[in-house]
């Protein structure tokens, strides 16, 4: 008998059921890296993330009789479509035990919910835009995530080809350690880059953090204009990540490039609180946040999230004036090692500068999708 059934999060007690499945799908899984319930909550609440000035979304379980077997998160970022003139939904939050028919379910609730609004194009993991964590993991199951990264089971990866997904484009993560091969060079590049241009570096200044945000913000947003899946970030989501970043971030690792007294790029690096966050269990209170400060001063290791040029400013070794400065920072913190992250398979700018700095690929994320014909062209339904 086939109870499979699958239902819309609507009570605060389906929502509590949506954020705890996963402990069942990772319980044995010594990589895994338990979120933060409250972060979650807080994630999800369309009152207080910005996120959802632009977007909507509807959270789905899928039950066998009383057990939850599957979750997944149907959501559209009209700024996305209207940016990259497309009809997407996207698909969020995937988790589910390794089964085909639960996948199906899932993915067909979420096709079917796009179908309704006039979509056209299903494609996921994000949770919930591409300036969040998005992909599932590929490649590297061997260690951890670091910091905002994902993770998976490998198994997610034959589920969704099974369900006739294929390949959007790869993300890369790059691992860099404290004594890389072509550090050398790279000084002597770096060297030569300074005697040529008259750039400034300075900290972000954490007490300024909703100013130092906008800064970041409008650089990111036209540094990566043309990238693909880009999403420009809205003043209040920036605002929001703003209070975040306060409490979170090391400013010695969030530098500026100053040219005649104006911003041109940053390199934001943050520590991997992965480290800590994993021994917490999901749980930051009562007890959690004060493991959390104890240890933040241990952390071994940063990502290194993102770095932008204006692109007048681009191309002539700026990235590389950035990227000294943040490693000579984060080494001198006592960093034993970075994670790049992450990185467009075939942005090969990127990816050349990265190999050139010292980076090798080690970890590989894929994004997936699937086309289907809307409601509104004269399809009644279609099975993946």
């Amino acid at each position: 008998m086939n109870d499979l059934t699958i239902k819309q999060v609507e009570s605060d007690g389906e929502l509590r059921a949506f954020i705890n499945f996963p402990w069942r799908v990772y319980k044995d899984d010594p990589n895994w890296v338990p979120p933060l319930r409250l972060q979650i909550k807080e994630k999800l609440n369309r009152k207080k993330n910005p996120f959802f000035e632009h977007a909507e979304m509807a959270l789905f379980l899928a039950r066998r009789g009383k057990e939850v077997v599957g979750r997944i998160a149907a959501i559209i970022d009209f700024n996305h479509n209207e940016y990259h003139q497309e009809k997407v939904v996207f698909f969020g939050l995937y988790e589910s035990l390794n089964d085909e028919q639960v996948a199906r379910l899932l993915l067909e609730t979420v096709i079917d919910w796009g179908k309704k609004r006039g979509m056209e194009i299903l494609r996921g993991p994000v949770n919930l835009s591409m300036n969040d964590e998005c992909a599932f993991l590929l490649e590297g199951f061997d260690s951890p995530p670091t910091i905002m990264m994902p993770y998976n089971p490998p198994y997610y990866i034959e589920l969704m080809e099974k369900c006739g997904l294929t390949k959007a484009k790869d993300l890369y993560a790059y691992f860099m350690d404290r004594n890389h091969a072509t550090e050398q060079q790279v000084k002597e590049v770096v060297e030569k880059i300074r005697q040529a241009t008259s750039f400034q570096m300075r900290t972000a200044n954490l007490r300024k953090i909703q100013e130092e945000t906008k800064k970041i913000a409008y650089i990111y947003n036209q540094a990566w204009a043309k990238n693909w899946g880009f999403v420009p970030w809205t003043d209040n989501e920036m605002k929001f990540m703003g209070k975040s970043l306060k409490a979170l971030a090391d400013p010695d690792l969030v530098i500026f490039a100053m040219h005649r007294g104006q911003e041109v790029g940053f390199a934001f690096g943050l520590p991997n609180y992965n480290e800590i966050i994993k021994s917490l269990n999901g749980n930051l209170f009562p007890f959690g946040i004060f493991k959390f400060m104890l240890n933040r001063k241990k952390i071994t290791g940063m990502r290194a999230l993102v770095f932008g040029v204006l692109p007048r400013y681009q191309r002539i070794g700026l990235s590389y004036l950035l990227y000294d400065e943040l490693e000579t920072r984060a080494k001198a913190k006592g960093y034993q090692w970075a994670e790049t992250s992450w990185q467009l398979e075939d942005n090969e700018a990127i990816n050349r500068f990265t190999a050139s700095i010292g980076g090798r690929i080690y970890k590989k994320y894929r994004i997936y999708e699937k086309r289907f014909i809307p409601l509104n062209q004269g399809e009644k339904n279609e099975s993946l």
